[in-house]
Protein backbone atom coordinates (compact mmCIF):
# COMPACT_ATOMS: atom_id res chain seq x y z
CA UNK A 1 0.00 0.00 0.00
CA UNK A 2 1.13 3.71 0.02
CA UNK A 3 2.62 5.54 2.81
CA UNK A 4 -0.17 8.05 4.39
CA UNK A 5 1.46 10.84 2.65
CA UNK A 6 1.86 8.79 -1.28
CA UNK A 7 -1.70 8.60 -0.86
CA UNK A 8 -2.39 12.47 0.10
CA UNK A 9 -0.62 13.66 -2.89
CA UNK A 10 -2.56 11.66 -4.88
CA UNK A 11 -5.77 12.70 -3.93
CA UNK A 12 -4.02 16.63 -3.46
CA UNK A 13 -3.14 16.17 -7.10
CA UNK A 14 -6.74 14.88 -7.98
CA UNK A 15 -8.27 17.93 -6.59
CA UNK A 16 -6.14 20.77 -7.84
CA UNK A 17 -8.32 23.08 -10.07
CA UNK A 18 -5.66 23.50 -12.30
CA UNK A 19 -6.48 19.51 -13.32
CA UNK A 20 -9.69 19.40 -13.47
CA UNK A 21 -9.83 19.80 -16.92
CA UNK A 22 -8.67 15.95 -17.30
CA UNK A 23 -10.40 12.83 -17.09
CA UNK A 24 -9.85 11.48 -13.27
CA UNK A 25 -8.01 8.26 -14.81
CA UNK A 26 -5.04 10.57 -16.87
CA UNK A 27 -5.20 12.92 -13.06
CA UNK A 28 -4.01 9.53 -10.93
CA UNK A 29 -1.76 8.51 -13.28
CA UNK A 30 -0.49 11.31 -13.70
CA UNK A 31 -0.10 11.71 -9.62
CA UNK A 32 1.80 8.36 -9.71
CA UNK A 33 4.25 9.22 -12.26
CA UNK A 34 5.01 12.51 -10.34
CA UNK A 35 5.65 9.84 -7.19
CA UNK A 36 8.04 7.68 -9.63
CA UNK A 37 9.63 10.96 -11.19
CA UNK A 38 10.39 12.58 -7.49
CA UNK A 39 11.79 9.62 -5.98
CA UNK A 40 9.29 8.99 -3.61
CA UNK A 41 8.76 5.58 -4.97
CA UNK A 42 11.86 4.19 -6.00
CA UNK A 43 12.25 1.28 -8.53
CA UNK A 44 10.98 -1.94 -7.70
CA UNK A 45 8.87 -0.79 -5.13
CA UNK A 46 5.19 -2.27 -5.36
CA UNK A 47 2.23 -0.11 -6.29
CA UNK A 48 -1.16 -0.98 -4.35
CA UNK A 49 -3.43 -3.39 -5.68
CA UNK A 50 -6.21 -1.34 -8.48
CA UNK A 51 -8.85 -2.76 -6.02
CA UNK A 52 -7.79 -1.33 -2.79
CA UNK A 53 -6.65 1.79 -4.25
CA UNK A 54 -10.11 2.39 -5.75
CA UNK A 55 -11.29 1.84 -2.35
CA UNK A 56 -8.52 4.89 -0.87
CA UNK A 57 -9.34 7.28 -3.66
CA UNK A 58 -13.19 6.61 -4.12
CA UNK A 59 -13.07 5.49 -7.65
CA UNK A 60 -14.21 2.60 -9.59
CA UNK A 61 -11.59 -0.16 -10.32
CA UNK A 62 -11.66 0.38 -13.72
CA UNK A 63 -10.22 3.76 -13.56
CA UNK A 64 -7.22 2.37 -11.59
CA UNK A 65 -6.76 -0.21 -14.09
CA UNK A 66 -6.63 2.60 -17.18
CA UNK A 67 -3.96 5.00 -14.81
CA UNK A 68 -1.92 1.36 -14.47
CA UNK A 69 -1.78 0.58 -17.93
CA UNK A 70 -1.37 3.86 -19.52
CA UNK A 71 1.88 4.05 -16.36
CA UNK A 72 2.95 0.56 -18.01
CA UNK A 73 2.71 1.65 -21.77
CA UNK A 74 4.60 4.69 -20.95
CA UNK A 75 7.48 2.29 -18.84
CA UNK A 76 7.21 3.82 -16.04
CA UNK A 77 5.63 0.58 -13.93
CA UNK A 78 6.14 -3.30 -14.35
CA UNK A 79 3.22 -5.26 -14.23
CA UNK A 80 3.02 -9.47 -14.09
CA UNK A 81 0.29 -11.91 -13.27
CA UNK A 82 0.10 -12.70 -9.72
CA UNK A 83 2.22 -10.12 -8.58
CA UNK A 84 0.58 -7.21 -9.13
CA UNK A 85 1.99 -3.98 -10.18
CA UNK A 86 6.04 -2.20 -9.27
CA UNK A 87 7.93 0.39 -10.01
CA UNK A 88 9.87 -0.06 -12.69
CA UNK A 89 13.54 -0.69 -13.00
CA UNK A 90 15.15 2.79 -15.03
CA UNK A 91 19.20 2.24 -15.26
CA UNK A 92 19.29 5.18 -17.71
CA UNK A 93 17.60 7.15 -15.09
CA UNK A 94 17.94 8.91 -11.54
CA UNK A 95 14.67 9.68 -10.01
CA UNK A 96 15.11 13.38 -8.92
CA UNK A 97 15.53 13.69 -5.39
CA UNK A 98 12.81 16.99 -3.54
CA UNK A 99 13.36 20.24 -3.99
CA UNK A 100 15.05 21.56 -1.23
CA UNK A 101 14.20 24.98 -0.13
CA UNK A 102 17.18 26.76 -1.69
CA UNK A 103 16.27 24.73 -4.86
CA UNK A 104 12.70 25.87 -4.30
CA UNK A 105 14.22 29.83 -4.04
CA UNK A 106 16.19 29.26 -6.97
CA UNK A 107 13.60 28.85 -9.40
CA UNK A 108 12.17 32.45 -8.79
CA UNK A 109 15.21 33.71 -9.21
CA UNK A 110 16.58 35.97 -12.51
CA UNK A 111 17.08 33.57 -15.64
CA UNK A 112 20.44 33.02 -17.34
CA UNK A 113 19.43 34.86 -20.59
CA UNK A 114 22.38 36.10 -23.26
CA UNK A 115 22.61 39.84 -23.31
CA UNK A 116 19.73 40.17 -26.01
CA UNK A 117 17.52 38.55 -24.42
CA UNK A 118 17.89 40.87 -20.90
CA UNK A 119 17.28 43.60 -23.35
CA UNK A 120 14.35 42.72 -24.87
CA UNK A 121 12.99 40.76 -21.09
CA UNK A 122 14.44 44.61 -19.54
CA UNK A 123 12.40 46.24 -22.14
CA UNK A 124 9.18 44.97 -21.02
CA UNK A 125 7.99 43.93 -24.69
CA UNK A 126 4.76 45.70 -26.23
CA UNK A 127 1.77 44.32 -24.65
CA UNK A 128 -1.62 45.62 -26.43
CA UNK A 129 -4.79 45.18 -24.32
CA UNK A 130 -7.18 42.49 -25.28
CA UNK A 131 -9.73 44.36 -24.20
CA UNK A 132 -8.99 47.89 -24.93
CA UNK A 133 -10.68 50.63 -22.67
CA UNK A 134 -11.11 53.54 -22.64
CA UNK A 135 -8.66 55.86 -23.88
CA UNK A 136 -6.06 53.20 -25.17
CA UNK A 137 -4.32 54.27 -28.14
CA UNK A 138 -4.13 52.69 -31.39
CA UNK A 139 -7.11 50.84 -31.25
CA UNK A 140 -9.82 51.08 -34.09
CA UNK A 141 -13.49 50.66 -34.54
CA UNK A 142 -14.26 47.45 -34.78
CA UNK A 143 -17.74 46.76 -34.02
CA UNK A 144 -18.98 48.15 -37.46
CA UNK A 145 -16.52 45.84 -39.48
CA UNK A 146 -18.17 44.16 -42.70
CA UNK A 147 -18.03 41.06 -41.30
CA UNK A 148 -20.55 39.49 -43.62
CA UNK A 149 -18.56 40.64 -46.80
CA UNK A 150 -15.54 39.18 -45.45
CA UNK A 151 -16.62 35.74 -44.31
CA UNK A 152 -18.63 35.83 -47.71
CA UNK A 153 -14.94 36.57 -49.83
CA UNK A 154 -13.15 34.08 -47.67
CA UNK A 155 -16.20 31.27 -48.68
CA UNK A 156 -14.92 32.56 -52.14
CA UNK A 157 -11.21 31.75 -51.87
CA UNK A 158 -12.06 28.64 -49.69
CA UNK A 159 -14.12 27.48 -53.01
CA UNK A 160 -11.37 28.55 -55.56
CA UNK A 161 -8.62 27.42 -53.69
CA UNK A 162 -10.02 23.97 -52.00
CA UNK A 163 -7.03 22.46 -50.10
CA UNK A 164 -4.12 24.86 -51.53
CA UNK A 165 -5.18 27.55 -49.16
CA UNK A 166 -4.60 24.97 -45.72
CA UNK A 167 -0.95 24.74 -47.24
CA UNK A 168 2.50 26.58 -46.43
CA UNK A 169 2.25 29.85 -48.70
CA UNK A 170 4.82 31.95 -49.84
CA UNK A 171 7.16 33.57 -47.50
CA UNK A 172 7.40 36.99 -48.99
CA UNK A 173 3.54 36.89 -49.17
CA UNK A 174 0.83 35.20 -51.63
CA UNK A 175 1.36 37.21 -55.05
CA UNK A 176 -2.25 38.58 -55.08
CA UNK A 177 -2.15 40.81 -51.86
CA UNK A 178 1.33 42.07 -52.48
CA UNK A 179 0.02 43.53 -55.76
CA UNK A 180 -3.17 44.61 -54.31
CA UNK A 181 -1.06 46.67 -51.75
CA UNK A 182 1.08 48.05 -54.01
CA UNK A 183 -1.64 49.29 -56.35
CA UNK A 184 -2.84 50.81 -53.02
CA UNK A 185 0.08 52.90 -51.43
CA UNK A 186 1.34 53.78 -55.25
CA UNK A 187 -2.56 55.22 -55.98
CA UNK A 188 -2.82 56.69 -52.00
CA UNK A 189 0.33 57.06 -50.80
CA UNK A 190 2.54 58.50 -53.56
CA UNK A 191 4.58 54.70 -53.32
CA UNK A 192 7.23 53.30 -56.15
CA UNK A 193 5.90 49.99 -55.46
CA UNK A 194 5.66 47.02 -57.52
CA UNK A 195 4.51 43.60 -56.31
CA UNK A 196 7.53 42.10 -56.28
CA UNK A 197 9.16 44.51 -53.94
CA UNK A 198 6.99 43.62 -51.36
CA UNK A 199 7.14 41.44 -47.84
CA UNK A 200 4.35 40.40 -46.17
CA UNK A 201 4.68 39.88 -43.03
CA UNK A 202 2.48 40.23 -39.13
CA UNK A 203 2.99 43.28 -38.17
CA UNK A 204 4.98 46.33 -38.29
CA UNK A 205 6.60 45.60 -35.13
CA UNK A 206 7.76 42.39 -37.11
CA UNK A 207 9.20 44.68 -39.59
CA UNK A 208 11.11 47.31 -37.14
CA UNK A 209 12.64 43.93 -35.95
CA UNK A 210 13.89 43.21 -39.27
CA UNK A 211 15.31 45.94 -40.03
CA UNK A 212 16.93 46.25 -36.54
CA UNK A 213 18.74 42.93 -37.20
CA UNK A 214 19.44 42.92 -40.92
CA UNK A 215 20.46 46.51 -41.26
CA UNK A 216 22.92 47.15 -38.38
CA UNK A 217 25.03 45.12 -36.20
CA UNK A 218 25.25 45.72 -32.28
CA UNK A 219 26.46 49.19 -31.19
CA UNK A 220 25.65 50.96 -34.41
CA UNK A 221 24.00 53.94 -34.48
CA UNK A 222 20.57 54.96 -35.46
CA UNK A 223 18.64 58.26 -35.27
CA UNK A 224 15.07 58.17 -33.64
CA UNK A 225 12.36 60.92 -32.99
CA UNK A 226 11.85 62.21 -30.07
CA UNK A 227 9.73 61.87 -28.78
CA UNK A 228 9.22 58.25 -30.56
CA UNK A 229 6.81 55.49 -30.73
CA UNK A 230 7.87 53.37 -27.94
CA UNK A 231 7.55 49.70 -30.20
CA UNK A 232 10.74 51.01 -32.46
CA UNK A 233 12.60 51.96 -29.35
CA UNK A 234 12.28 48.80 -27.69
CA UNK A 235 12.82 46.94 -31.04
CA UNK A 236 16.22 48.81 -31.82
CA UNK A 237 17.32 48.61 -27.88
CA UNK A 238 17.07 44.63 -27.63
CA UNK A 239 18.75 44.30 -31.01
CA UNK A 240 21.50 46.40 -29.34
CA UNK A 241 21.61 49.44 -31.27
CA UNK A 242 22.23 52.90 -29.92
CA UNK A 243 19.73 55.03 -30.62
CA UNK A 244 20.41 58.85 -30.98
CA UNK A 245 17.46 61.29 -30.05
CA UNK A 246 16.31 63.93 -32.93
CA UNK A 247 14.19 66.28 -31.88
CA UNK A 248 11.29 67.68 -33.44
CA UNK A 249 9.04 70.91 -33.90
CA UNK A 250 6.02 71.37 -35.65
CA UNK A 251 7.47 71.00 -39.12
CA UNK A 252 8.20 67.53 -37.57
CA UNK A 253 12.08 65.96 -37.28
CA UNK A 254 14.81 68.27 -37.16
CA UNK A 255 16.60 67.18 -40.62
CA UNK A 256 19.78 69.77 -39.42
CA UNK A 257 20.42 67.79 -36.56
CA UNK A 258 21.03 64.64 -38.49
CA UNK A 259 23.23 66.72 -40.48
CA UNK A 260 25.05 68.33 -37.79
CA UNK A 261 25.79 64.95 -35.46
CA UNK A 262 29.16 64.36 -35.48
CA UNK A 263 28.28 60.61 -34.68
CA UNK A 264 27.63 58.50 -38.17
CA UNK A 265 24.82 56.22 -37.84
CA UNK A 266 23.51 53.59 -40.37
CA UNK A 267 19.67 54.15 -40.20
CA UNK A 268 17.24 56.90 -39.29
CA UNK A 269 13.79 56.09 -38.17
CA UNK A 270 10.67 58.25 -38.27
CA UNK A 271 7.06 58.46 -38.89
CA UNK A 272 6.56 61.48 -41.27
CA UNK A 273 3.16 61.58 -42.09
CA UNK A 274 1.70 61.32 -38.57
CA UNK A 275 4.66 61.57 -36.02
CA UNK A 276 3.86 59.50 -33.02
CA UNK A 277 3.02 60.69 -30.24
CA UNK A 278 3.31 64.63 -31.91
CA UNK A 279 0.61 64.42 -34.80
CA UNK A 280 2.90 66.60 -36.56
CA UNK A 281 3.94 65.88 -40.09
CA UNK A 282 7.33 65.93 -41.52
CA UNK A 283 7.97 69.24 -44.10
CA UNK A 284 8.32 68.40 -47.94
CA UNK A 285 11.83 70.13 -48.00
CA UNK A 286 12.82 68.12 -44.84
CA UNK A 287 11.90 65.28 -46.48
CA UNK A 288 13.71 66.28 -50.02
CA UNK A 289 16.83 67.04 -47.52
CA UNK A 290 16.32 63.34 -45.68
CA UNK A 291 16.95 61.75 -49.07
CA UNK A 292 19.03 63.50 -49.63
CA UNK A 293 21.56 62.87 -46.98
CA UNK A 294 20.72 58.98 -46.99
CA UNK A 295 21.65 58.60 -50.62
CA UNK A 296 25.02 60.51 -50.09
CA UNK A 297 25.80 58.69 -46.77
CA UNK A 298 24.44 54.79 -47.73
CA UNK A 299 22.02 55.42 -44.66
CA UNK A 300 18.48 53.82 -45.02
CA UNK A 301 15.57 55.35 -43.95
CA UNK A 302 12.79 53.44 -42.27
CA UNK A 303 9.62 54.70 -42.91
CA UNK A 304 7.09 53.87 -40.59
CA UNK A 305 3.23 54.94 -41.95
CA UNK A 306 1.39 53.38 -39.82
CA UNK A 307 -2.27 54.98 -39.40
CA UNK A 308 -1.69 57.45 -42.26
CA UNK A 309 -5.31 56.33 -44.14
CA UNK A 310 -7.05 58.69 -41.12
CA UNK A 311 -6.30 62.16 -42.11
CA UNK A 312 -8.57 64.54 -41.00
CA UNK A 313 -7.50 68.08 -42.63
CA UNK A 314 -6.75 67.72 -46.62
CA UNK A 315 -4.82 65.13 -48.61
CA UNK A 316 -2.15 63.42 -46.65
CA UNK A 317 1.58 64.04 -47.74
CA UNK A 318 3.28 61.48 -50.64
CA UNK A 319 5.04 59.23 -48.18
CA UNK A 320 8.86 59.63 -48.45
CA UNK A 321 9.46 56.27 -50.24
CA UNK A 322 7.67 57.24 -53.05
CA UNK A 323 10.11 60.62 -53.21
CA UNK A 324 13.29 58.68 -53.18
CA UNK A 325 14.64 57.74 -56.26
CA UNK A 326 17.88 56.29 -54.65
CA UNK A 327 15.78 53.55 -52.89
CA UNK A 328 17.53 53.81 -49.51
CA UNK A 329 13.82 53.71 -48.46
CA UNK A 330 12.17 51.01 -46.34
CA UNK A 331 8.45 51.74 -45.92
CA UNK A 332 6.23 49.79 -43.03
CA UNK A 333 2.40 49.71 -43.23
CA UNK A 334 0.09 47.76 -41.34
CA UNK A 335 -3.54 46.66 -41.42
CA UNK A 336 -3.92 47.14 -37.64
CA UNK A 337 -5.44 50.29 -37.42
CA UNK A 338 -7.65 50.33 -41.08
CA UNK A 339 -9.13 47.09 -40.43
CA UNK A 340 -8.71 44.69 -37.52
CA UNK A 341 -5.33 44.26 -35.10
CA UNK A 342 -6.14 40.30 -35.27
CA UNK A 343 -6.02 40.04 -39.02
CA UNK A 344 -1.98 39.71 -37.85
CA UNK A 345 -0.92 41.54 -41.22
CA UNK A 346 1.79 44.28 -41.77
CA UNK A 347 3.97 44.70 -44.70
CA UNK A 348 7.10 46.43 -46.44
CA UNK A 349 8.10 47.96 -49.51
CA UNK A 350 12.16 47.28 -50.11
CA UNK A 351 14.44 48.28 -52.09
CA UNK A 352 15.06 45.71 -54.63
CA UNK A 353 18.38 44.53 -52.91
CA UNK A 354 16.48 43.81 -49.62
CA UNK A 355 14.00 41.54 -50.96
CA UNK A 356 15.78 38.58 -51.07
CA UNK A 357 17.55 38.77 -47.85
CA UNK A 358 14.51 40.05 -45.99
CA UNK A 359 12.52 37.41 -46.98
CA UNK A 360 14.63 34.34 -45.97
CA UNK A 361 15.39 36.41 -42.30
CA UNK A 362 11.45 36.69 -41.85
CA UNK A 363 11.39 32.05 -42.90
CA UNK A 364 13.36 32.25 -39.65
CA UNK A 365 11.17 34.56 -37.48
CA UNK A 366 8.03 32.41 -38.41
CA UNK A 367 7.66 31.25 -41.78
CA UNK A 368 5.14 32.56 -43.27
CA UNK A 369 2.07 34.25 -42.64
CA UNK A 370 -1.63 32.45 -43.02
CA UNK A 371 -2.52 32.41 -46.57
CA UNK A 372 -6.37 32.41 -46.02
CA UNK A 373 -6.52 35.37 -44.36
CA UNK A 374 -4.19 37.09 -47.22
CA UNK A 375 -6.17 35.96 -50.04
CA UNK A 376 -9.12 37.25 -48.36
CA UNK A 377 -7.86 40.67 -48.51
CA UNK A 378 -6.68 40.13 -51.66
CA UNK A 379 -10.41 39.89 -52.75
CA UNK A 380 -10.96 42.96 -49.87
CA UNK A 381 -8.58 45.12 -51.74
CA UNK A 382 -9.07 43.84 -55.34
CA UNK A 383 -12.87 44.13 -54.92
CA UNK A 384 -12.72 48.24 -53.43
CA UNK A 385 -14.22 47.35 -49.63
CA UNK A 386 -10.44 48.55 -48.50
CA UNK A 387 -11.02 52.03 -49.68
CA UNK A 388 -14.92 52.09 -49.29
CA UNK A 389 -14.05 50.77 -45.53
CA UNK A 390 -11.56 53.86 -44.95
CA UNK A 391 -13.62 56.25 -45.69
CA UNK A 392 -16.37 55.05 -43.82
CA UNK A 393 -14.29 55.02 -40.87
CA UNK A 394 -12.55 58.49 -41.73
CA UNK A 395 -15.81 59.91 -40.82
CA UNK A 396 -16.75 58.09 -38.12
CA UNK A 397 -13.67 59.32 -36.03
CA UNK A 398 -13.42 62.43 -37.35
CA UNK A 399 -16.25 63.16 -35.74
CA UNK A 400 -15.48 61.27 -32.78
CA UNK A 401 -11.70 63.41 -32.59
CA UNK A 402 -14.35 66.66 -32.37
CA UNK A 403 -16.51 65.22 -29.77
CA UNK A 404 -13.32 64.18 -27.52
CA UNK A 405 -11.55 67.36 -27.96
CA UNK A 406 -14.91 69.63 -27.28
CA UNK A 407 -15.55 67.49 -23.94
CA UNK A 408 -12.27 67.67 -22.43
CA UNK A 409 -12.42 71.69 -23.03
CA UNK A 410 -15.65 71.46 -21.08
CA UNK A 411 -14.43 69.01 -18.45
CA UNK A 412 -10.68 68.40 -18.11
CA UNK A 413 -9.59 72.57 -18.87
CA UNK A 414 -8.56 72.39 -15.32
CA UNK A 415 -6.04 69.95 -15.67
CA UNK A 416 -4.99 69.91 -19.50
CA UNK A 417 -4.58 71.27 -22.76
CA UNK A 418 -5.67 69.50 -25.69
CA UNK A 419 -3.66 69.19 -28.70
CA UNK A 420 -5.99 68.47 -31.10
CA UNK A 421 -3.80 66.09 -34.30
CA UNK A 422 -5.00 66.91 -37.99
CA UNK A 423 -5.07 62.91 -38.53
CA UNK A 424 -4.69 59.21 -36.44
CA UNK A 425 -6.44 57.76 -33.40
CA UNK A 426 -5.43 59.29 -30.41
CA UNK A 427 -5.34 63.16 -29.80
CA UNK A 428 -2.25 63.86 -26.88
CA UNK A 429 -3.14 66.03 -24.16
CA UNK A 430 -0.74 68.46 -22.33
CA UNK A 431 -0.77 68.60 -18.42
CA UNK A 432 -1.49 72.60 -16.77
CA UNK A 433 -2.16 71.46 -13.22
CA UNK A 434 0.25 70.89 -10.72
CA UNK A 435 -0.69 66.87 -11.14
CA UNK A 436 2.09 64.91 -12.39
CA UNK A 437 1.72 62.54 -14.89
CA UNK A 438 2.14 59.41 -12.71
CA UNK A 439 -0.52 60.58 -10.59
CA UNK A 440 -2.74 61.19 -13.31
CA UNK A 441 -2.54 57.87 -15.20
CA UNK A 442 -2.72 55.78 -11.90
CA UNK A 443 -6.04 57.55 -10.96
CA UNK A 444 -7.54 56.98 -14.94
CA UNK A 445 -6.51 52.98 -14.03
CA UNK A 446 -8.51 53.18 -11.10
CA UNK A 447 -11.72 54.02 -12.79
CA UNK A 448 -10.91 51.53 -15.42
CA UNK A 449 -9.52 54.48 -18.43
CA UNK A 450 -6.04 54.00 -19.73
CA UNK A 451 -4.31 56.55 -20.42
CA UNK A 452 -0.46 56.62 -22.10
CA UNK A 453 1.80 59.03 -20.53
CA UNK A 454 3.92 61.42 -23.02
CA UNK A 455 7.58 61.97 -21.02
CA UNK A 456 8.26 58.63 -21.23
CA UNK A 457 8.40 58.79 -25.16
CA UNK A 458 10.65 61.11 -24.71
CA UNK A 459 14.73 60.23 -24.64
CA UNK A 460 15.60 61.34 -21.11
CA UNK A 461 11.76 60.99 -19.90
CA UNK A 462 11.94 64.60 -19.26
CA UNK A 463 9.96 65.78 -21.80
CA UNK A 464 6.00 67.91 -21.36
CA UNK A 465 4.08 65.90 -18.60
CA UNK A 466 0.91 64.83 -20.35
CA UNK A 467 -0.65 61.90 -21.94
CA UNK A 468 -2.67 59.87 -25.15
CA UNK A 469 -6.27 59.95 -25.53
CA UNK A 470 -7.00 56.83 -28.34
CA UNK A 471 -10.45 58.03 -29.29
CA UNK A 472 -11.07 55.40 -32.64
CA UNK A 473 -12.60 52.29 -30.94
CA UNK A 474 -15.11 54.64 -28.69
CA UNK A 475 -18.63 56.10 -29.40
CA UNK A 476 -19.35 59.45 -28.88
CA UNK A 477 -21.55 58.15 -25.78
CA UNK A 478 -18.41 55.73 -24.35
CA UNK A 479 -16.14 58.95 -25.00
CA UNK A 480 -18.41 61.39 -22.89
CA UNK A 481 -18.92 58.94 -20.18
CA UNK A 482 -15.51 58.23 -19.79
CA UNK A 483 -13.75 61.75 -19.62
CA UNK A 484 -16.25 62.60 -17.10
CA UNK A 485 -15.18 59.55 -15.04
CA UNK A 486 -11.81 61.65 -15.90
CA UNK A 487 -12.25 64.56 -13.94
CA UNK A 488 -14.13 63.36 -10.95
CA UNK A 489 -10.84 61.17 -10.78
CA UNK A 490 -8.46 63.98 -11.52
CA UNK A 491 -10.42 66.06 -9.20
CA UNK A 492 -10.79 63.64 -6.11
CA UNK A 493 -6.80 63.69 -6.56
CA UNK A 494 -6.02 67.12 -6.20
CA UNK A 495 -8.06 67.42 -2.89
CA UNK A 496 -6.02 64.78 -1.63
Amino acid sequence: MFKHSQLESVKAWLAHPAHAAMPLHARIQRAIRQLILDGALGPGKPLPASRALAKSLGVSRDTIETAYAQLHAEGFIGRRVGSGSFVAEMTEFTPRRRLSQRDALSRNQAPNLSKRGNAMFRGGGVRELLSPRPFAHGVPETRTFPLQLWERLERQVLKETGTQALLHSDPQGTEPLRRAIADYVNLERGARATADRVLILTSSQQALTLCANMLLDSGDHIFIEDPAYYGARKAFDAAGLECIPIRLDRQGLLVEQIMDEPRRAKAVFLTPSHQFPTGTTLALDRRLALIEWAAQHQTWIIEDDYDSEFHYAGKPTACVQGLDPHDRTIYIGTFTKSLFPGLRIGYVVLPPQLVKPMTVARTLLDGHSASMAQLTLARFMEGGHFGAHVRTMRGIYAERLEVLATLVSQHLSDFVEPRVPIGGLQMPCVLTSDLSERAVIDAARRVEIELLGLSALHAAGNGKAGFLMGFAAYTPIEIEVAVKKLANAFRTVMKA
